[in-house]
């Protein structure tokens, strides 16, 4: 990183999303650059008059500087220690590190703590973390110093997941490795119920932490009732839903991997004879069923990641919840949910409404959901509210 901060001028109007702590400047509010950043350089952003604004990383993209401190400070280890040990404090208090019934966790949620390009995830003893910028990939080797302390040694094992996430760096290509200790403790408790995280094969992460809540209440609403967990991916809406007492659960995802590992995370919680695991595509299967689901759950992945891809996201949603509404038995229930991030929850209400009204069935909103609270969005920052998820009631 740079001995000397590079520094960067807005043009006159553009400090306003900075003054209100948006954490993002993007590269058409720059007039001018002075220092010759690189990609993950430290940056000071300056107001056209060349008054101080706010220091971050820079990086060559639309996003050209991610913020990450409204104050001139020494960004040293003591700077991301505190940041660091703010976030593990949080975790606590909302009940979830050192809890014994849930350890799985995110200590890190990017924008949402103030780590703009940071995610690390906890799973026992492990720390798995992904970089998504440049900048945040430099302090890997630190955040790894720092995290068994800050952790008060609940943290041993440290492995950095960054080739999905991160571009190659120069002539560098990133590799997933382990910073700190080895692979151990991949069953993890949430709930009281045990899953498998495969953080080392598996997507994201390795465990889909963010529908932890979600998943509860799906238990609360399964019982006595057949339900279809469509894009089932590891299994845990299943999981719950045979521990919610459901008469008959079916997962259905297209990874012939991910229905193995479903089928291995309800043989962990000794659930036998209402489950059943099917490979197939998710939009075929619906078309093919026959309509006899009580309670069926739409968790797709990212149907749009970019902005220019959400036209067509919007129609992807609105089909398959367009088919689950006309095929879901009278009095049935559908948790729906998006995680494109560029897909907010007026567009994703917008297009449940057009489902709703393409089935021709009267539909009610019980439950609207988001993600839990170790994935906080911060105020200044609403595009951090990815996971939109929706409880309908069809008559």
């Amino acid at each position: 990183m740079n001995s000397s901060p590079a520094k960067i001028i807005l043009k006159p109007g553009k400090e306003r999303s900075v003054l209100n702590f948006h954490p993002w400047i993007f590269s058409g509010a720059i007039k001018k650059t002075e220092g010759n950043p690189g990609d993950g350089d430290l940056t000071s952003v300056f107001s056209s008059d060349n008054k101080y604004l706010a220091s971050g990383h820079f990086n060559n993209g639309s996003i050209a500087v991610r913020l990450f401190s409204w104050e001139e400070k020494k960004f040293n280890i003591e700077f991301w220690k505190e940041k660091l040990q703010k976030t593990f404090a949080l975790r606590i208090q909302i009940g979830l590190a050192n809890n014994p019934a849930t350890t799985a966790f995110r200590l890190v949620n990017a924008e949402g703590d103030g780590f703009p390009g940071l995610i690390i995830d906890c799973y026992n003893n492990t720390a798995v973390i992904q970089a998504h910028s440049p900048g945040m990939y430099r302090l890997l080797p630190l955040f790894a110093e720092l995290l068994p302390v800050i952790s008060g040694g609940l943290i041993k094992n440290i492995f950095d997941k960054s080739r999905e996430t991160m571009p190659v760096q120069g002539n560098e290509q990133i590799q997933n490795r382990y910073l700190a200790g080895s692979k151990e403790g991949v069953e993890i408790k949430e709930n009281g119920l045990s899953f498998i995280a495969d953080w080392e094969g598996g997507q994201k992460t390795g465990f889909f932490i963010d529908q932890r809540e979600n998943r509860k209440l799906v238990q609360q609403y399964a019982r006595h009732k057949k339900v279809l967990n469509l894009f089932s991916y590891t299994g845990g809406f299943s999981v719950y839903a045979c521990m919610g007492e459901a008469q008959e659960v079916h997962s259905v995802d297209s990874s012939a991997k991910a229905v193995v590992l479903a089928e291995h995370n309800i043989a962990l919680n000794h659930v036998k004879g209402i489950h059943r695991s099917f490979t197939a595509d998710a939009f075929d299967f619906l078309k093919e069923m026959n309509n006899d689901y009580d309670l069926i759950i739409l968790d797709p992945p990212a149907f749009a990641k970019h902005l220019s891809a959400v036209e067509n996201a919007a129609r992807g949603y609105q089909r398959i919840n367009a088919i689950a509404l006309k095929k879901i038995k009278p009095g049935g229930i559908l948790f729906t949910f998006s995680c494109s991030q560029a897909v907010d929850k007026k567009l994703f209400r917008q297009v449940l409404f057009a489902a709703a009204a393409e089935s021709g069935r009267t539909v009610r909103i019980l439950h609207q959901l988001t993600q839990p609270p170790d994935h906080p969005v911060s105020i200044y920052h609403p595009e951090g509210e990815y996971l939109k998820g929706i409880v309908l009631h069809v008559a």
